[in-house]
């Protein structure tokens, strides 16, 4: 296989991680919950606040992220607290993404 079709295997294969990445709504929550990071997770009522969305839009947003992994969420009673899932190995595999586009580039330029 070629690194050309390497590359497009990959970008397949991580396409729902970069679609999620990708959307300016989850990029915005993403920076909210880095901006306002507790040890124990926010609420969604939290999130919303900061982030200016509705709680709806939020849980959405949010559950989008928790199926690429990149958040997850711990259960107390009836309460949800969301946080950052730091086991991910997501931004390993983009790294990867990124690693092969850079180098099929860099052939492609010296051709």
């Amino acid at each position: 296989m070629g690194d050309g079709e390497l590359l497009a295997n990959e970008l397949m294969e991580n396409r729902a991680v970069l679609t999620a990445l990708g959307d300016e709504v989850r990029q915005h929550l993403i920076v909210t919950m880095l901006l306002n990071a507790k040890e124990s997770g926010l609420r969604v009522g939290e999130i919303a606040a900061s982030a200016n969305l509705s709680r709806p839009a939020v849980s959405h947003h949010l559950q989008i992220l928790k199926e690429i992994g990149v958040v997850d969420v711990r259960h107390e009673g009836t309460r949800n607290y969301y946080f950052f899932n730091r086991k991910t190995l997501i931004y390993d595999q983009l790294m990867h993404v990124l690693l092969l586009a850079k180098q099929y580039m860099g052939q492609e330029m010296t051709v």
